[in-house]
């Protein structure tokens, strides 16, 4: 297990369950503020592209529960 630096070491001396909240605390606040950049270009065309293809044939899509049984065979 890698160690973080000292003054972050008293870190892993908390509970389990603190430690926890911890990362779930600190994963909300980073995903926050990534919330409120902007969208890179390329990933932009790479989504209007997607949705076009599913509007143009919306048969083609599989529902999220379907996707991810999917992914947990393969």
């Amino acid at each position: 297990m890698t160690h973080p630096s000292p003054e972050f070491s008293h870190l892993f001396d908390l509970p389990l369950a603190e430690r926890l909240q911890l990362v779930e605390d600190l994963w909300d606040s980073i995903a926050g503020e990534r919330a409120n950049e902007p969208v890179p270009e390329p990933v932009l065309i790479e989504l209007r592209e997607r949705k076009a293809r599913y509007d143009a044939n919306p048969s083609s899509g599989v529902r999220w529960d379907e996707a991810q049984r999917r992914l947990r065979e393969s």
